[in-house]
């Protein structure tokens, strides 16, 4: 596995595309996430809303590079034919495969880290001194920690969609559609039954539900329930990848 691990990073950061997304994702979503905490109105009384959700939206833009990130990684090594020398380098396919889905995990972890305390820092900066207290709490801790868990789980997702696929921008429509489309459908459909569902099934709709501070009683699922629900979407993504990088040509 070390090997295959080591092959997999100097692959990564040897080609310059990566570097751009990774960065590109950390100014998306800091910029997005000041932008939203920016034009709140504070009272003596204090800002009103969930601050550290409104702190983190910014992930909600950043996870659609994060996808882009993950998918070339599959998908660019089908369409240059690199994937015949990477399998001939590593024979054993799941072990390529796992060391492709650790590497990618790692730098989304890495980036996401330092998008996620960027864009606290953002709101530190922009709210008055009285929103301090609500960006430093525990629940802001595990809103930052499971937005940093989450990009790494659609940076998974989207890896194992891509294996199956192998079309970068196939891979990517169905990625962003699983992705943005199911809460927008959650919104246009009138039965509040079918509304919950959808936003406890879908993989961005449950798994955001980890950055909610207030008002949890009235959220579709708990915090960690909804991240839990992204990884299992993640797992099977990472499933079907796996075994159909085993039963088909390269």
């Amino acid at each position: 596995m070390r090997p295959a691990l080591h092959a997999e990073w100097t692959k990564l950061r040897t080609v310059p595309s990566p570097h751009w997304l990774l960065l590109g994702m950390i100014a998306a979503t800091v910029t997005l996430s000041a932008a939203a905490i920016s034009v709140l109105t504070c009272t003596p009384a204090g800002c009103g809303g969930d601050l550290p959700k409104l702190s983190l939206m910014g992930v909600e833009l950043g996870q659609a590079v994060v996808v882009v990130l993950a998918v070339i990684v599959v998908s660019g090594e089908y369409s240059s034919g690199m994937i015949r020398t990477t399998l001939t380098a590593v024979p054993r396919r799941t072990t390529a495969f796992a060391a492709k889905a650790i590497t990618v995990s790692g730098v989304v972890a890495i980036a996401g880290t330092i998008a996620v305390l960027g864009s606290l820092v953002a709101g530190r900066f922009i709210l008055p001194v009285h929103g301090d207290a609500a960006l430093s709490d525990g629940a802001t801790l595990r809103a930052a920690v499971g937005s940093i868990l989450y990009l790494v789980l659609i940076a998974l997702l989207s890896f194992g969609i891509a294996a199956v696929v192998r079309d970068a921008a196939a891979s990517i429509g169905t990625v962003l559609a699983l992705l943005y489309l199911v809460p927008i459908l959650s919104q246009v459909i009138g039965d509040p039954q079918w509304q919950r569902l959808l936003q406890q099934v879908g993989p961005m709709s449950a798994g955001l539900t980890i950055q909610a501070t207030t008002d949890l009683g009235d959220l579709p699922l708990s915090p960690w329930a909804g991240l839990g629900i992204t990884a299992a979407w993640a797992t099977a993504a990472l499933a079907a990848g796996c075994l159909a990088l085993g039963k088909r040509d390269a």
